[in-house]
């Protein structure tokens, strides 16, 4: 069997266990066996990558080369990602995702380039194929690459994550895409270097200008989205490299973050097209001055576990703050401690809690918390009126009335969990600053609301004790 034959088999059953991981990644019950499919087939595909490299590199020098620097490649590459997979922090996972997503967007502008300086054997009816290849290849890489940059700067909180509005915005983005279908047709018919140096600055700066001017409401939805141009972007320069598997693969992820991106979007109230162009549309947020104020109620540990003792059902709505603060485990035990005194706790999570998909279902499983008892939004919303406590731990735009309640509201809109209609709320902040959002909450201020203050680790831990 040639090594061709080799390569396209092992492509395939990669292909296929890819096709199994992201199924089994869909729930909560088969999400490890999908991380397995997953390794096992990009393993199988590195393998047969390196065997065939090597089986061609025989007897040439310059090959032997190609073939040693790609192993050691593959060497430091993996050593990279296990040493960065065993120190990561969940609170560091979705900017350390935007951050990967960046590498494979400079990737495919690398490739593209490549595919451009050394076109030697195309044939003469598909060097136009190859061009747009070429050119839209590096298109998407570039967006990418520079969109995923933003994003971890703003999931890091190195840049604030309040949306950038640039004086015709809209306008700035719908005139990028139609200069880039105009220098595409260009560089089809008549290819020139200069065209492609432009292209990769128009690309990299429209990037950079598409997630700058998302807010940080919307940073879930950016992170599955910037996802999916990944894919798109690998899928590109799988059509360079002639590569099926990276064409299959890519096109898995691409339309997969795609859907997703969908999916979180209805479930957010916003626009699709709304938000992968950048926040088209949006109305700028308040200033500091406009926003709403008034006087909270304070509540101490004893306090809760007075509230949570005399408690029928108790609604725990987790979010950013809980992993800041590694809260999951002994949120678990309060839950654990609660059921055993036979008070119905359940958990609701927002499609977009946290700064990541699943961010907060990762936790909670991490912690051992019951699939059944944990909820999305629409199962848990309808019964929040009839609940004796909820206890918001660390979450702020996902439970905010002003999304329901006020059309001048940035987040107006917005579906949000309705923790205010429960009897008692009890919420566990730092500080009353306002979210991720930069919008300020008014649910602090209502009647039925107490704010418990400090590091939720710590104010869970107390009321523990006085439990």
């Amino acid at each position: 069997m040639s090594p061709a034959s080799v390569a396209t088999a092992a492509y395939l059953i990669a292909a296929i266990l890819f096709i199994l991981s992201l199924h089994g990644l869909s729930k909560h019950e088969t999400a490890r066996s999908g991380v397995v499919y997953g390794i096992v087939g990009m393993t199988i595909a590195l393998l047969a990558t390196a065997w065939v490299t090597a089986q061609n590199a025989w007897g040439d020098p310059a090959a032997v080369t190609g073939l040693v620097l790609l192993v050691v490649a593959i060497i430091i590459g993996g050593a990279i990602g296990l040493w960065r997979a065993r120190v990561v922090e969940m609170t560091g996972m979705p900017q350390l995702i935007a951050l990967l997503h960046s590498f494979v967007g400079l990737a495919a502008v690398l490739v593209g380039w490549n595919g451009a300086l050394h076109d030697e054997g195309i044939a003469p009816d598909l060097i136009g194929i190859h061009h747009a290849e070429v050119f839209i290849g590096v298109f998407i890489g570039a967006v990418t690459f520079t969109g995923s940059i933003v994003a971890y700067l703003k999931l890091s909180a190195r840049i604030s994550s309040k949306p950038l509005m640039l004086p015709g915005k809209n306008i700035l983005n719908v005139g990028a895409l139609v200069v880039f279908v105009a220098l595409t047709v260009w560089y089809v018919i008549t290819p020139g270097l200069w065209l492609l140096v432009v292209v990769t600055a128009l690309a990299l700066a429209l990037g950079w200008h598409l997630v700058a001017s998302i807010g940080g409401g919307d940073m879930p939805v950016v992170v599955s989205m910037l996802n999916s141009y990944s894919g798109w972007a690998a899928a590109a320069a799988g059509f360079l490299l002639d590569n099926d598997l990276l064409i299959v693969t890519g096109a898995l992820v691409g339309s997969s973050g795609a859907y997703l991106s969908y999916i979180m979007c209805k479930a957010m109230n916003r626009s699709f097209l709304s938000v992968i162009a950048g926040g088209f549309g949006i109305e700028a947020p308040r200033k500091d001055g406009e926003e709403e104020v008034g006087e909270h109620r304070e509540i101490d540990a004893q306090g809760v576990a007075e509230l949570l003792t005399s408690a029928s059902s108790v609604v725990i709505t987790p979010g950013y703050g809980m992993a800041v603060a590694q809260a999951q485990y002994p949120v678990a035990e309060l839950t654990s401690r609660l059921r055993e005194r036979g008070v119905d706790v359940r958990f609701g999570i927002h499609p977009v809690a946290g700064r990541l998909p699943g961010h907060m279902n990762v936790l909670l499983a991490e912690a051992k918390v019951p699939y059944d008892i944990v909820l999305e939004m629409d199962e848990i919303n309808d019964d929040l009126s009839d609940t004796s406590v909820v206890l918001v731990i660390g979450a702020n735009d996902t439970v905010n009335p002003a999304a329901a309640e006020d059309p001048s509201s940035p987040i107006a809109g917005m579906p949000v969990l309705r923790v205010w209609e429960a009897e008692n709320v009890v919420v566990f902040k730092r500080s009353m600053a306002s979210g991720y959002a930069g919008v300020q909450n008014p649910l602090f201020f209502r009647e039925n609301a107490s704010m418990l203050f400090g590091d939720a680790k710590d104010r869970v831990e107390d009321i523990l004790r006085a439990l």
